[in-house]
Protein backbone atom coordinates (compact mmCIF):
# COMPACT_ATOMS: atom_id res chain seq x y z
CA UNK A 1 0.00 0.00 0.00
CA UNK A 2 0.95 3.09 -1.11
CA UNK A 3 1.89 6.20 1.88
CA UNK A 4 -0.64 8.51 1.74
CA UNK A 5 0.19 12.27 3.69
CA UNK A 6 -1.18 14.23 5.76
CA UNK A 7 -3.25 17.69 4.31
CA UNK A 8 -2.44 20.59 6.11
CA UNK A 9 -6.04 21.69 5.97
CA UNK A 10 -5.65 25.21 7.99
CA UNK A 11 -3.53 26.42 4.59
CA UNK A 12 -4.61 24.23 1.94
CA UNK A 13 -1.11 22.41 1.37
CA UNK A 14 0.13 19.39 2.00
CA UNK A 15 2.30 18.03 4.86
CA UNK A 16 4.81 15.33 4.01
CA UNK A 17 5.46 14.12 7.19
CA UNK A 18 3.80 9.93 7.71
CA UNK A 19 0.29 10.32 8.84
CA UNK A 20 0.28 6.74 9.80
CA UNK A 21 2.13 3.54 10.80
CA UNK A 22 1.75 0.47 9.02
CA UNK A 23 -0.31 -2.31 10.37
CA UNK A 24 1.30 -4.62 13.04
CA UNK A 25 2.10 -4.26 16.52
CA UNK A 26 -0.32 -2.01 18.55
CA UNK A 27 1.69 1.22 18.73
CA UNK A 28 1.90 2.38 22.22
CA UNK A 29 -0.50 5.05 22.62
CA UNK A 30 -3.30 2.43 22.23
CA UNK A 31 -2.41 1.10 26.01
CA UNK A 32 -5.81 0.87 27.64
CA UNK A 33 -7.03 0.24 31.23
CA UNK A 34 -7.97 -3.05 32.50
CA UNK A 35 -11.46 -2.81 34.15
CA UNK A 36 -11.30 -2.45 38.13
CA UNK A 37 -11.54 -0.52 40.80
CA UNK A 38 -14.98 -0.15 43.28
CA UNK A 39 -17.18 1.87 41.39
CA UNK A 40 -16.29 -0.69 38.09
CA UNK A 41 -17.51 -3.37 40.65
CA UNK A 42 -20.76 -1.46 41.62
CA UNK A 43 -21.26 -0.39 38.19
CA UNK A 44 -20.74 -4.52 37.18
CA UNK A 45 -23.31 -5.77 39.83
CA UNK A 46 -26.24 -3.07 38.78
CA UNK A 47 -25.65 -4.20 35.30
CA UNK A 48 -25.72 -8.16 36.19
CA UNK A 49 -28.62 -7.65 38.55
CA UNK A 50 -31.14 -6.50 35.82
CA UNK A 51 -29.83 -8.88 33.66
CA UNK A 52 -28.82 -5.95 30.94
CA UNK A 53 -26.48 -5.72 27.95
CA UNK A 54 -23.82 -2.97 27.56
CA UNK A 55 -21.99 -2.42 24.31
CA UNK A 56 -18.89 -2.14 25.94
CA UNK A 57 -18.77 -5.65 26.95
CA UNK A 58 -20.43 -6.68 23.60
CA UNK A 59 -18.22 -4.40 21.28
CA UNK A 60 -15.42 -5.09 23.45
CA UNK A 61 -14.55 -1.41 23.59
CA UNK A 62 -11.13 -0.56 24.66
CA UNK A 63 -12.86 1.95 27.12
CA UNK A 64 -14.42 0.29 29.04
CA UNK A 65 -12.10 -0.04 31.94
CA UNK A 66 -11.80 3.87 32.28
CA UNK A 67 -15.53 4.35 31.71
CA UNK A 68 -16.74 1.96 34.27
CA UNK A 69 -14.21 3.34 36.59
CA UNK A 70 -15.46 6.63 36.28
CA UNK A 71 -19.19 5.80 36.64
CA UNK A 72 -20.87 5.36 33.03
CA UNK A 73 -21.42 2.77 30.76
CA UNK A 74 -23.86 2.26 27.76
CA UNK A 75 -26.61 0.12 28.10
CA UNK A 76 -27.78 -2.04 24.59
CA UNK A 77 -31.28 -2.72 24.39
CA UNK A 78 -33.19 -5.38 22.12
CA UNK A 79 -31.34 -7.92 23.21
CA UNK A 80 -27.28 -9.04 22.48
CA UNK A 81 -28.22 -10.84 18.74
CA UNK A 82 -27.82 -8.96 15.59
CA UNK A 83 -29.61 -9.35 12.34
CA UNK A 84 -26.55 -7.60 10.75
CA UNK A 85 -23.39 -8.42 9.87
CA UNK A 86 -21.15 -5.54 9.79
CA UNK A 87 -17.27 -6.48 9.02
CA UNK A 88 -16.32 -4.26 11.79
CA UNK A 89 -18.24 -5.73 14.83
CA UNK A 90 -17.77 -7.72 17.40
CA UNK A 91 -21.59 -8.08 18.06
CA UNK A 92 -22.81 -11.97 17.61
CA UNK A 93 -25.12 -12.08 14.74
CA UNK A 94 -27.76 -14.36 14.43
CA UNK A 95 -31.54 -14.65 14.72
CA UNK A 96 -32.46 -12.58 17.61
CA UNK A 97 -34.57 -13.91 20.52
CA UNK A 98 -37.80 -13.59 21.90
CA UNK A 99 -38.31 -9.58 22.05
CA UNK A 100 -38.09 -8.87 25.86
CA UNK A 101 -41.07 -6.20 26.70
CA UNK A 102 -39.53 -6.05 30.17
CA UNK A 103 -36.51 -4.28 29.25
CA UNK A 104 -37.15 -0.95 29.21
CA UNK A 105 -38.15 -1.13 33.30
CA UNK A 106 -35.45 -2.62 34.41
CA UNK A 107 -33.01 -0.07 32.02
CA UNK A 108 -34.96 2.70 33.70
CA UNK A 109 -34.43 0.69 37.19
CA UNK A 110 -30.78 1.08 36.72
CA UNK A 111 -30.48 4.53 35.90
CA UNK A 112 -31.92 5.43 38.35
CA UNK A 113 -30.29 3.14 40.75
CA UNK A 114 -27.10 4.60 39.54
CA UNK A 115 -28.16 7.91 39.82
CA UNK A 116 -26.56 9.13 36.16
CA UNK A 117 -26.59 12.28 35.43
CA UNK A 118 -26.27 11.71 31.53
CA UNK A 119 -27.24 8.13 30.24
CA UNK A 120 -26.04 6.35 26.70
CA UNK A 121 -28.56 3.80 25.34
CA UNK A 122 -27.78 2.31 22.38
CA UNK A 123 -29.04 -1.14 20.65
CA UNK A 124 -28.62 -4.46 18.16
CA UNK A 125 -30.35 -4.42 14.53
CA UNK A 126 -32.88 -5.55 14.85
CA UNK A 127 -34.16 -5.98 11.30
CA UNK A 128 -36.88 -8.87 11.58
CA UNK A 129 -39.46 -6.71 13.67
CA UNK A 130 -41.84 -4.68 11.75
CA UNK A 131 -40.39 -1.34 13.11
CA UNK A 132 -37.03 -2.30 13.80
CA UNK A 133 -37.30 -1.94 17.32
CA UNK A 134 -38.67 1.54 17.43
CA UNK A 135 -41.16 0.96 19.89
CA UNK A 136 -38.98 -0.64 22.38
CA UNK A 137 -37.19 2.34 22.42
CA UNK A 138 -39.38 4.86 22.65
CA UNK A 139 -40.81 2.77 25.95
CA UNK A 140 -37.18 3.16 27.44
CA UNK A 141 -36.90 6.34 26.69
CA UNK A 142 -40.02 7.32 28.24
CA UNK A 143 -39.41 4.92 31.40
CA UNK A 144 -35.73 6.45 32.11
CA UNK A 145 -37.51 10.11 31.97
CA UNK A 146 -40.32 8.73 34.37
CA UNK A 147 -37.55 7.45 37.02
CA UNK A 148 -34.89 9.82 36.68
CA UNK A 149 -35.89 13.24 35.47
CA UNK A 150 -32.66 15.07 35.88
CA UNK A 151 -30.84 12.64 33.58
CA UNK A 152 -29.85 13.57 30.27
CA UNK A 153 -30.62 10.91 27.36
CA UNK A 154 -28.80 10.20 24.69
CA UNK A 155 -29.98 7.58 22.00
CA UNK A 156 -27.27 5.55 19.48
CA UNK A 157 -29.86 4.34 17.08
CA UNK A 158 -29.72 2.11 14.36
CA UNK A 159 -31.27 3.31 10.94
CA UNK A 160 -34.68 1.33 10.85
CA UNK A 161 -33.97 0.30 7.33
CA UNK A 162 -34.78 3.67 6.74
CA UNK A 163 -38.46 3.27 7.72
CA UNK A 164 -38.76 7.18 9.16
CA UNK A 165 -42.04 5.95 10.93
CA UNK A 166 -39.97 3.98 13.04
CA UNK A 167 -37.53 6.77 13.65
CA UNK A 168 -40.54 8.94 14.18
CA UNK A 169 -41.11 7.11 17.13
CA UNK A 170 -38.16 7.73 18.66
CA UNK A 171 -37.87 11.40 18.06
CA UNK A 172 -41.68 11.54 20.02
CA UNK A 173 -40.15 10.57 22.86
CA UNK A 174 -37.44 13.48 23.15
CA UNK A 175 -34.31 12.30 23.41
CA UNK A 176 -31.84 14.86 24.55
CA UNK A 177 -28.91 14.26 21.70
CA UNK A 178 -29.81 11.70 18.91
CA UNK A 179 -26.78 9.91 17.66
CA UNK A 180 -26.58 7.36 14.52
CA UNK A 181 -22.85 6.39 13.31
CA UNK A 182 -21.49 7.04 9.59
CA UNK A 183 -18.49 4.83 10.45
CA UNK A 184 -16.36 4.82 7.48
CA UNK A 185 -16.52 6.64 4.02
CA UNK A 186 -18.88 5.82 1.13
CA UNK A 187 -16.52 3.40 -0.45
CA UNK A 188 -15.63 1.19 2.15
CA UNK A 189 -19.42 0.96 3.15
CA UNK A 190 -20.01 -2.38 0.99
CA UNK A 191 -17.34 -4.17 3.15
CA UNK A 192 -17.82 -2.87 6.77
CA UNK A 193 -21.34 -1.99 6.27
CA UNK A 194 -23.22 -4.38 4.15
CA UNK A 195 -26.84 -3.67 4.71
CA UNK A 196 -26.49 -0.34 5.36
CA UNK A 197 -26.50 2.77 2.89
CA UNK A 198 -24.68 6.01 3.28
CA UNK A 199 -27.05 8.15 1.56
CA UNK A 200 -29.81 6.99 4.79
CA UNK A 201 -27.40 7.37 7.38
CA UNK A 202 -27.00 11.16 6.65
CA UNK A 203 -30.69 11.08 5.71
CA UNK A 204 -31.42 10.16 9.22
CA UNK A 205 -29.14 12.76 10.54
CA UNK A 206 -30.55 15.54 8.57
CA UNK A 207 -34.40 14.48 9.56
CA UNK A 208 -33.77 14.71 13.29
CA UNK A 209 -31.57 17.95 12.93
CA UNK A 210 -34.79 19.22 10.80
CA UNK A 211 -36.82 18.39 14.35
CA UNK A 212 -34.18 20.61 16.44
CA UNK A 213 -32.59 17.99 18.03
CA UNK A 214 -28.77 17.92 19.23
CA UNK A 215 -27.39 15.76 16.61
CA UNK A 216 -24.16 13.54 16.77
CA UNK A 217 -22.36 10.52 14.53
CA UNK A 218 -19.17 8.88 14.61
CA UNK A 219 -16.33 7.55 12.47
CA UNK A 220 -13.73 4.92 12.40
CA UNK A 221 -10.34 5.59 10.73
CA UNK A 222 -7.91 3.07 9.40
CA UNK A 223 -10.21 0.19 7.82
CA UNK A 224 -9.98 1.48 4.29
CA UNK A 225 -10.34 4.51 4.12
CA UNK A 226 -7.73 7.62 2.44
CA UNK A 227 -7.34 11.32 4.51
CA UNK A 228 -8.88 13.00 1.03
CA UNK A 229 -12.23 10.68 1.47
CA UNK A 230 -12.17 11.15 5.42
CA UNK A 231 -12.18 15.11 4.88
CA UNK A 232 -14.82 15.03 2.15
CA UNK A 233 -17.15 12.65 4.55
CA UNK A 234 -16.84 15.36 7.41
CA UNK A 235 -18.04 17.79 4.90
CA UNK A 236 -21.04 15.73 4.10
CA UNK A 237 -21.78 15.22 7.93
CA UNK A 238 -21.26 18.80 8.43
CA UNK A 239 -23.50 19.58 5.40
CA UNK A 240 -26.24 17.60 7.30
CA UNK A 241 -25.83 19.99 10.53
CA UNK A 242 -24.72 17.29 12.95
CA UNK A 243 -23.37 19.03 15.70
CA UNK A 244 -21.16 16.47 17.79
CA UNK A 245 -18.85 14.49 16.34
CA UNK A 246 -16.68 11.58 17.29
CA UNK A 247 -13.80 9.72 15.21
CA UNK A 248 -11.44 6.83 16.77
CA UNK A 249 -9.01 3.99 15.52
CA UNK A 250 -11.44 0.61 14.17
CA UNK A 251 -9.63 -2.03 16.62
CA UNK A 252 -9.61 -5.42 14.72
CA UNK A 253 -11.85 -7.40 17.26
CA UNK A 254 -10.85 -10.95 16.13
CA UNK A 255 -8.82 -12.38 12.53
CA UNK A 256 -12.60 -12.93 11.25
CA UNK A 257 -13.10 -9.10 11.45
CA UNK A 258 -11.37 -6.74 8.68
CA UNK A 259 -7.84 -6.11 8.81
CA UNK A 260 -6.63 -3.16 10.18
CA UNK A 261 -4.99 -1.01 6.89
CA UNK A 262 -3.19 2.10 9.03
CA UNK A 263 -2.00 2.82 12.59
CA UNK A 264 -3.70 6.84 12.26
CA UNK A 265 -1.16 9.03 14.86
CA UNK A 266 -2.18 11.18 17.57
CA UNK A 267 -1.16 13.95 15.75
CA UNK A 268 -3.09 13.02 12.59
CA UNK A 269 -6.52 12.55 15.27
CA UNK A 270 -5.40 16.39 16.31
CA UNK A 271 -5.43 17.26 12.89
CA UNK A 272 -8.38 15.88 11.79
CA UNK A 273 -10.26 17.62 15.11
CA UNK A 274 -8.57 21.00 14.16
CA UNK A 275 -10.30 21.07 10.82
CA UNK A 276 -13.46 20.03 11.85
CA UNK A 277 -13.94 22.77 14.92
CA UNK A 278 -12.06 25.46 13.02
CA UNK A 279 -13.04 25.07 9.04
CA UNK A 280 -16.65 23.21 9.32
CA UNK A 281 -17.69 24.38 12.64
CA UNK A 282 -18.85 21.86 14.54
CA UNK A 283 -19.66 22.35 18.03
CA UNK A 284 -17.53 19.31 20.11
CA UNK A 285 -15.13 16.97 18.42
CA UNK A 286 -13.64 14.13 20.15
CA UNK A 287 -10.62 13.23 17.80
CA UNK A 288 -8.35 10.29 19.31
CA UNK A 289 -7.11 6.95 18.55
CA UNK A 290 -9.43 5.46 21.98
CA UNK A 291 -12.45 7.55 21.27
CA UNK A 292 -15.69 5.87 20.48
CA UNK A 293 -19.12 6.88 20.28
CA UNK A 294 -19.79 7.16 23.91
CA UNK A 295 -16.23 8.31 25.01
CA UNK A 296 -16.97 11.18 27.49
CA UNK A 297 -20.57 11.67 26.08
CA UNK A 298 -21.30 12.17 29.69
CA UNK A 299 -18.76 16.07 29.31
CA UNK A 300 -20.48 16.45 25.98
CA UNK A 301 -24.02 16.64 27.54
CA UNK A 302 -22.83 19.14 30.27
CA UNK A 303 -21.64 21.59 26.81
CA UNK A 304 -25.35 19.87 25.43
CA UNK A 305 -27.72 22.39 24.41
CA UNK A 306 -24.67 23.85 23.89
CA UNK A 307 -25.11 27.26 24.86
CA UNK A 308 -28.77 26.40 25.54
CA UNK A 309 -29.13 24.95 21.85
CA UNK A 310 -27.46 27.71 20.19
CA UNK A 311 -24.67 25.03 19.08
CA UNK A 312 -21.92 27.26 19.82
CA UNK A 313 -19.42 24.93 21.78
CA UNK A 314 -15.93 24.34 19.81
CA UNK A 315 -14.33 22.67 22.56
Amino acid sequence: MDRSVSLNVMSGGVDTRPDYVQPGKKPSWLRVKLPAGPTYGRLRGTIDEHKLHTVCESAKCPNMGECWARGTATVMILGNVCTRSCGFCNIATGRPPVLDLDEPRRVAEAVALMKLKHCVITSVNRDELPDGGAAIWAQTITQVRKSSAGTTIEVLIPDFCGDWDALQKVLDAKPDILNHNTETVPSQYRTVRPQARYERTLELLKRAKAQNFVTKTGLMVGIGETDEELLQTFRDIRAAEVDILTVGQYLQPTREHLPIARWVTPEQFAEYKRFCLEELKFAVVESGPLVRSSYHADEQAELKYLQAKGIAAAS
